[in-house]
């Protein structure tokens, strides 16, 4: 059974809520980087070493370009885990709330989605109604825009005569 209006209406709002009380957040991901150092003379270059351990970094894209950020302390690497998840959080509730929207939008009915002026049969957009338009904007036949009488009209002054 479709939800009510009045339902959809709820969640979206709780869904606002939701998004209003998400911390500091930031797009990313934190890897593991490891393996074998520049320095030919460090125990990860001998024979079935396994290298380092992991380094945990935080990559990102800035203006179409890969950022890794190193870690200072694992306090450092910690915050930035609770912002990169509360960013995935944003991610799961904005994709939520343009699903909302949607069901939104198609349970109206075309009278409810209309403003004031289009139900008072305003609907077009502004300046499109015929008073909307000067007077000069309106071409009679016979007559040039410069008051000049044109082809068809008998040299008669135009359709209405001028003084």
């Amino acid at each position: 059974m479709p939800q009510s209006l009045a339902e959809l209406e709820q969640q979206r709002a709780a869904l606002l809520h939701q998004i209003s009380q998400l911390g500091a957040f930031r797009a990313g991901s934190i890897t593991g980087t490891g393996g074998r150092c520049g320095n030919r003379n460090c125990h990860c270059h001998r024979p079935k070493d396994p290298g380092h351990s992991p380094h945990p970094r935080l990559t990102y894209k800035r203006n179409r370009k890969t950022v890794t950020e190193s870690f200072s302390s694992p306090a450092a690497q910690r915050k930035a885990e609770r912002e990169v998840e509360a960013f995935r959080e944003w991610q799961r509730l904005s994709r939520a709330f343009v699903e909302i929207n949607e069901q939104l939008c198609r349970a109206r009915s075309v009278e409810e989605s209309l403003t004031p002026q289009e139900k008072n049969g305003a609907g077009g957009p502004p300046g499109s109604g015929p008073r909307s338009r000067p007077d000069s904007a309106y071409r009679f036949p016979g007559v040039a825009q410069d008051g000049t009488s044109g082809p068809g009209v008998h040299g008669n002054g135009g359709a209405f005569g001028h003084a």
